[in-house]
């Protein structure tokens, strides 16, 4: 098919959450492919991942912010997990959302390019309206709408990652109303939770992108976001946001999406379909055609990456 006109967002997350991973975030954003990142702020290594960003800022190192509230926030509804969950949403969302981004600014010295949850936390009923709320007290304009096209019809996802991910697009397809209500936006398009560790491959990245923008007319301009989780493998004690990395930092998958990211091939295979990679701020500040930041010269801003 012909594809439409694509600026097209590359998003690393958790950046912040160790050393290791954002030693490979940084070398993805190097190697052209990624974009934007987004900072946990209450990672163990989030004043590391600052300093870098900081030093990365003209090569358009820009970075928004992923809100961490709960790890379990998406176990089984009748869990005394999720029962306990409601309670923190109903008391302490918001207070904890403004001091994450509040500690975002101290960090940085403004706010985030964009917000997104951990998790997908942000688009939970019951979060999403606060969560909409504090980002506009905060300027913040853009946020993740993770609705992915075909999700569900993707065989090659296990059972539990294909409800995963159904339950989120449901979900995010709610809080439509009330992002909107609140002046964020979000990319036309989706695509991440199909693709996401050892599912990543260019064929799949384009193959889902494809699917996002089936029956669009060629002439038309579209955005799109692709989320991604790359990085060195946390190595425990080191990591995570206050209990040590979790099993899917520590994974080798999180090598393999950065292999993924920092190969020729995907880059071609976009740059093939007149796909541009821009960030996140460059879809208010530039059409396509006039270039993209990441594209640009950079020295690195990195020791030697570990083994």
């Amino acid at each position: 098919m012909a594809w439409p006109r694509v600026r097209l967002v590359v998003t690393a997350d958790d950046f912040g959450y160790c050393p290791r991973r954002d030693k490979g975030i940084v070398e993805a954003f190097l190697a052209g492919t990624v974009t934007s990142v987004s900072l946990l702020v209450n990672g163990t290594a989030a004043e590391s991942a600052a300093e870098l960003a900081l030093r990365g800022w003209r090569r358009g190192f820009a970075p928004g912010a992923e809100a961490w509230l709960q790890e379990d926030a998406r176990l089984d509804p009748q869990s005394t997990a999720q029962r306990k969950l409601k309670v923190f949403v109903s008391l302490q969302v918001r207070e904890e959302l403004e001091a994450q981004l509040s500690r975002f600014r101290e960090l940085l010295g403004r706010s985030p390019t964009h917000v997104d949850g951990h998790q997908h936390v942000h688009v939970l009923p019951g979060v999403c309206q606060v969560f909409a709320e504090a980002l506009q007290a905060f300027g913040v304009r853009f946020t993740r709408l993770p609705v992915e096209r075909g999700v569900g019809s993707c065989a090659w996802l296990e059972a539990p990652a294909r409800a995963f991910a159904c339950t989120v697009e449901r979900d995010a397809r709610a809080d439509m109303g009330p992002f909107s209500r609140h002046g964020l936006r979000w990319t036309d398009a989706f695509v991440g939770l199909s693709t996401c560790g050892r599912h990543m491959s260019a064929h799949r990245v384009l193959a889902s992108l494809a699917r996002a923008l089936e029956d669009t007319p060629a002439d038309r301009a579209l955005t799109a976001e692709l989320m991604a989780h790359p990085g060195y493998p946390s190595v425990p004690p080191a990591g995570g946001c206050g209990e040590g990395p979790d099993a899917f930092s520590c994974s080798w998958e999180r090598l393999h999406e950065l292999h993924v990211l920092t190969a020729p091939t995907l880059r071609a295979r976009l740059a093939q379909n007149g796909v541009q990679l821009c960030a996140i701020d460059d879809l208010d500040s530039k059409r396509p055609g006039e270039g993209v930041p990441c594209e640009a010269a950079l020295e690195p801003f990195l020791e030697p990456s570990p083994p």
